[in-house]
């Protein structure tokens, strides 16, 4: 019998996603296409306290922000199989010249000075409207911590 730690309350588990969507540097990204076809890609990201979003880069012509276009859908894993960070939410395409100066200054200095820069690049700002994390199975049952958007701690 395989014997886990004890399951982590709520509010832990809010504080830890945070600590993780604050310190992590990449994600896996889930789209689809208007006819199903998935896409997932690993994406550096920023996470902005003051807006409660995820920030991250890609080429205007990646499958992935081709896919958020229509309808916006996203679906972003953070942390490992064995500590799941499972966000759900809704993705708008940024133009780098309308993203303020201080949120690409932040993603730089996160990204170790990468700036995506010119009109291949585009940001997509990520609002989450739902949050899942569990480590174990005996934390599956509380795993919920956001829904539509508003968090439930």
């Amino acid at each position: 019998m395989t014997e886990y730690e004890p399951p982590r309350g709520r509010e832990q588990r809010k504080q830890d996603v945070l600590g993780r969507l604050r310190q992590d540097e990449d994600a896996w990204v889930a789209t689809a296409s208007p006819d199903g076809f998935p896409t997932l890609v690993p994406l550096s990201f920023l996470w902005e306290d003051d807006t409660g979003t995820l920030v991250m880069a890609t080429r205007r012509t990646n499958p992935t922000a081709v896919n958020v276009t229509p309808h916006g859908l996203i679906r972003v894993a953070a942390g490992h199989t064995r500590d799941v960070v499972l966000i759900e939410g809704e993705a708008r395409i940024v133009e780098v010249a309308d993203l303020p100066a201080v949120t690409r200054d932040a993603f730089a200095a996160k990204l170790r000075g990468w700036r995506p820069s010119g009109p291949r690049w585009v940001f997509l700002r990520i609002t989450p409207l739902t949050v899942r994390a569990w480590r174990e199975e005996n934390e599956l049952a509380d795993r919920d911590l956001m829904h539509t958007g508003t968090w439930l701690i």
